[in-house]
C-alpha cells in the first residue's frame, strides 16, 4: 500500500516557513512553538532557498566559544580578550538571521509523488523533511521521516489486524 499511498496523505499542511532575514532566536522560538524540528525558508516570491533545522541551530551555537579561563595559585582567571571574544560570539549567534544559519534546500516532492518515493529520496539524500510543492512551486505540505513512519504503522496495524492477530494465536 505503501508503495502507491501519496504523500498528499500524508504530509503536515500547515507548514511554517522562514525568511533568510529572519531572527535565529525568533525562528527557535517558532520551532518550539509549533512543535517541529525544521521548516523551509523562502525568498520573498515563495520559492525555497533553504531549510533551517534545529542541527543549523545548535551548530550556530556550537560556534560560541567559552572564554579562556587559567588557574593561578588556586584562584580563577578569566583572560579579558576572551570574554570579550565570548560576548561578541553570543550577540552574533543570537542576532544572526536564518540565512546565514540554513542548510541548502532539500528536494522537493509533488502531491502525487508516493510515500516510498519520499523515504527513498530521504535516505539517499540525508534529509529529514521534504517540502510538497504544487504545479506552481508553492509549498503545500512538508513529509518528516516522522510521518513516513506513522503510515508504515498504521499499515502494519491495519494488516495485524486482519490477519496478523488471528494467524499469531493460531500458533500458540
Amino acid at each position: 500500500m505503501l508503495r502507491e499511498l501519496p504523500v498528499r496523505d500524508v504530509m503536515a499542511s500547515d507548514v511554517l516557513t522562514f525568511a533568510p532575514g529572519d531572527n535565529v532566536m525568533d525562528a527557535m522560538r517558532a520551532m518550539l512553538t509549533r512543535h517541529v524540528d525544521g521548516a523551509p525558508v523562502v525568498d520573498a516570491a515563495g520559492s525555497i532557498v533553504g531549510l533551517l533545522s534545529t542541527a543549523d541551530l545548535i551548530v550556530e551555537e556550537a560556534r560560541v566559544h567559552l572564554p579562556t579561563v587559567i588557574t593561578l595559585l588556586g584562584a580563577y582567571i578569566e583572560l579579558p580578550s576572551s570574554k570579550k571574544k565570548f560576548d561578541h560570539d553570543v550577540e552574533k549567534a543570537l542576532g544572526s538571521t536564518v540565512g546565514e544559519v540554513m542548510g541548502d534546500a532539500a528536494p522537493t516532492l509533488a502531491p502525487d509523488d508516493t510515500v516510498e518515493y519520499a523515504a527513498t529520496i530521504m535516505h539517499e539524500q540525508g534529509a529529514d523533511r521534504l517540502p510538497v510543492l504544487d504545479e506552481s512551486g508553492t509549498i503545500i505540505g512538508i513529509v518528516a521521516r516522522g510521518d513516513i513512519v506513522r503510515a508504515i504503522v498504521r499499515e502494519w496495524d491495519s494488516q495485524d489486524g486482519s490477519s496478523g492477530a488471528g494467524s499469531a494465536g493460531a500458533g500458540a
